[in-house]
C-alpha cells in the first residue's frame, strides 16, 4: 500500500472504501490510487489487517511462493517420469506408445480437478483445498511408486493430476486474492513460470534420479508434495475475503465505532443520510478462522457444487475468453508436450541423464523470457498505453506480446526440427530451445493477463476455463505425436506445429485485438461473479 495514494473526487457513483485514519465503518467517498494515478481494483478496506489486500510484502511473497511451488509441481509430476520409459516398459511389458499414455493420463486429471474444486473452493476456502489436494497428491504419488501393474500405476497418475489441479484455478483465486490488478502481469507471470518450469525441470531432474531406479522418480516427488503440504498447513492463510460485504459496511456504516463492529450483536445504527440501518454482525475471516476450519465461510455467497460445470458451458459464450484460451492451447501450447516426450527419440545415442540436461534451453529461454519480457513488461506497457489513452487500461493491451512471442515459438520449432534431423551440433537445439522456451513463456502470460483483466470480477470461472482447456490440450497431445512423426520426421512435424502456431494463432489475436471491446460488450456482462464481489443475499446464478 506504500505506492497508493488516495483521491476524494468520485468517479462516477461513489467508490466503496475507508477513510485515510482506517476508522472502520466510516462513510467515505474517497478511493485509493496507484502512484501512477490509477484507481486501484480491488479496492482495499484500509483499516483492517484481516484484509489480504492489507499484508505485508513479505507474507503476501510467501503464500506467493506456496502457490508457485505446487503450481511447479503441477507439471512437474506429468513430464518427470519421461526418463523412465524405457524402465516402464520393461516394468509393465508395454509398448512406447502405452507408455506415452502415462503423461497424458495425469493431464487428464489436471483437466477435471479445475470443475471439481472451484465449488469446494469458494464455499470452504481456498485453503483446506489446496491442503486436501496437495495430500492426494502426495498419496497418489506414494501408490505410483509401489503399483504393480500398469493399469494400477495408471490410476495413481490420475489421482495424482486430480489431487493437484487446484494449483491451476485455485492457486490462481489466491493470487487474485492478496495483489492489486496493476501488479496481475509480474504476479502471473511468476505463477506462469512455475508451471513452465514444472514441466521442464521434470524430465531433467528425473534423467538424474531414474539411475537410482524409477521408483525414486516417485519418491522424491513424494517428498517435494510433503515439503508442500507442510508450508501449506503452517504459511498459508485463509484469502477468501468478503470484500463486498466488508466494503458495503463500511461505506454504510455512518459512525459505527470498531467496538461494536467486533461485537456480534444485530445492533442498529444509522446510515450517513440519518436512516437506519441493521449494523451486520461480525465476520470470522483470513487469519481469524480456525487452523483446521472446513465450515462454509461466513460473509460470501456460495456457489452450488455444480456451479462451475455450469459457468465453464456459459464461457463459452464470452467470446474474449473462449477464442484466446482455446487458440493459446490448441494451436500454441500443446507443441510443449511434442517437445518434451520427443527429445529422448530425438536424441537416442545420449545416457538418460545427458538427455535431461539438453532440457536445460528450455529452462534458461523461459527464465530470460520472464525476467526481461513478460510478466513486468506487461504491466509497464499497460501502465504507459493507459496513460496515453486518458488513464484508461483496457484488456487488449495485454496482447502486445503475444505477436512476438508467436514469432519466437515458431522459429524454435522450426530450428530444432531440422537440427536434429540433420544431425546439427546439440548447441543449435539448445537455442531453438530458448527461442522456443522465450515464446511459450511470453505467450503463456499474455493470454492469462488478458482472459483475467477481461473479466477481473469472474476470474475463478475464466481460469477454470483455462486450466481445463490447457490440460486438454496436454492430454490429447500424446496420442498423435508419435504416428505424425513416424509418418513425415521431425522436420516436417515441427514445420506443421509453426505453421499452425502463425497463420492460426496470429490472425485470431489480431482480430480480438482490434475488436476485443465490441465482442465483449456483444457478449454481455457474465450473470454471476467471484463470491468474494457478491451480494450475500442474492441467488447464486
Amino acid at each position: 500500500m506504500a505506492d497508493a495514494k488516495k483521491e476524494d473526487k468520485p468517479l462516477g457513483s461513489p467508490p466503496l472504501g475507508l477513510p485515510p485514519n482506517g476508522t472502520v465503518g466510516q462513510l467515505t467517498d474517497e478511493f485509493v490510487l496507484t502512484k501512477d494515478g490509477l484507481r486501484l481494483f480491488p479496492q482495499p478496506v484500509l483499516g483492517d489487517d484481516l484484509d489480504p489486500l492489507n499484508w505485508s510484502w513479505m507474507q503476501k511473497h510467501t503464500i506467493l511462493a506456496i502457490v508457485m511451488s505446487l503450481y511447479f509441481m503441477f507439471t512437474y509430476i506429468t513430464t518427470t517420469t519421461v526418463p523412465s520409459f524405457p524402465d516402464l516398459q520393461d516394468k509393465y511389458s508395454a509398448s512406447l506408445e502405452q507408455v506415452n499414455w502415462t503423461v497424458a493420463i495425469p493431464a487428464l486429471g489436471l483437466s477435471l480437478g479445475p470443475l471439481l474444486w472451484a465449488s469446494p473452493a469458494d464455499i470452504i476456502g481456498r485453503r483446506p483445498i489446496l491442503i486436501l489436494g496437495t495430500a492426494m497428491a502426495l498419496a497418489s504419488t506414494i501408490g505410483a511408486a509401489l503399483a504393480p501393474t500398469l493399469s494400477g500405476y495408471m490410476a495413481a497418475r490420475f489421482f495424482q493430476g486430480l489431487g493437484v489441479s487446484p494449483a491451476s484455478n485455485v492457486g490462481l483465486a489466491v493470487i487474485n486474492d492478496i495483489f492489486f490488478e496493476h501488479e496481475r502481469g509480474q504476479k502471473l507471470g511468476l505463477w506462469v513460470l512455475a508451471i513452465d518450469q514444472g514441466l521442464l525441470f521434470g524430465p531433467l531432474i528425473g534423467g538424474f534420479v531414474n539411475t537410482a531406479g524409477y521408483q525414486w522418480i516417485q519418491w522424491l516427488a513424494a517428498i517435494l508434495f510433503g515439503v508442500v503440504l507442510l508450508a501449506e498447513l503452517f504459511f498459508l492463510p485463509e484469502t477468501l475475503y468478503p470484500r463486498r460485504l466488508m466494503l458495503e459496511e463500511s461505506r454504510g456504516a455512518g459512525t459505527i465505532q470498531p467496538a461494536q463492529l467486533a461485537g456480534g450483536d444485530d445492533e442498529k445504527t444509522m446510515m450517513a443520510d440519518g436512516s437506519p440501518k441493521h449494523m451486520i454482525a461480525h465476520v470470522q475471516r483470513t487469519k481469524e478462522l480456525p487452523f483446521a476450519s472446513v465450515s462454509p465461510l461466513p460473509g460470501i455467497q456460495h456457489p452450488t457444487l455444480y456451479d462451475p460445470l455450469v459457468r465453464f458451458i456459459k464461457t463459452f459464450k464470452y467470446t474474449a475468453v473462449s477464442v484466446s484460451v482455446v487458440t493459446y492451447c490448441f494451436g500454441w501450447y500443446w507443441w510443449v508436450l511434442s517437445v518434451v516426450t520427443l527429445l529422448p527419440i530425438a536424441y537416442p545415442t545420449y545416457e538418460v541423464h545427458i538427455q535431461g540436461l539438453l532440457y536445460l534451453g528450455l529452462i534458461v529461454g523461459t527464465l530470460i523470457s520472464e525476467v526481461a519480457c513478460s510478466g513486468s513488461l506487461s504491466d509497464w506497457l499497460v501502465i504507459k498505453l493507459a496513460k496515453s489513452n486518458d488513464n484508461h487500461k483496457t484488456p487488449e493491451m495485454r496482447l502486445w506480446l503475444a505477436y512476438p512471442a508467436i514469432v519466437l515459438t515458431a522459429v524454435g520449432l522450426i530450428v530444432w526440427g531440422i537440427s536434429v534431423d540433420q544431425g546439427y551440433h546439440w548447441i543449435v537445439g539448445q537455442v531453438a530451445f530458448a527461442l522456443f522456451g522465450a515464446g511459450i513463456q511470453m505467450g503463456n502470460t499474455a493470454v492469462c493477463s488478458y482472459v483475467v483483466d477481461a473479466y477481473p470480477m469472474q476470474s475463478m470461472s475464466t481460469m477454470t476455463f483455462y486450466a481445463v482447456m490447457l490440460n486438454m490440450s496436454a492430454f490429447v497431445d500424446p496420442f498423435f505425436i508419435v504416428p505424425w512423426v513416424e509418418n513425415v520426421g521431425l522436420t516436417w512435424t515441427f514445420a506443421g506445429h509453426a505453421m499452425i502456431t502463425v497463420f492460426f494463432c496470429i490472425p485470431v489475436l489480431a482480430v480480438l485485438h482490434r475488436f476485443g471491446a465490441a465482442l465483449r460488450e456483444k457478449s454481455g456482462t457474465p450473470t454471476w461473479v467471484n463470491p468474494e464481489f457478491e451480494h450475500t443475499a442474492a441467488a447464486a446464478s
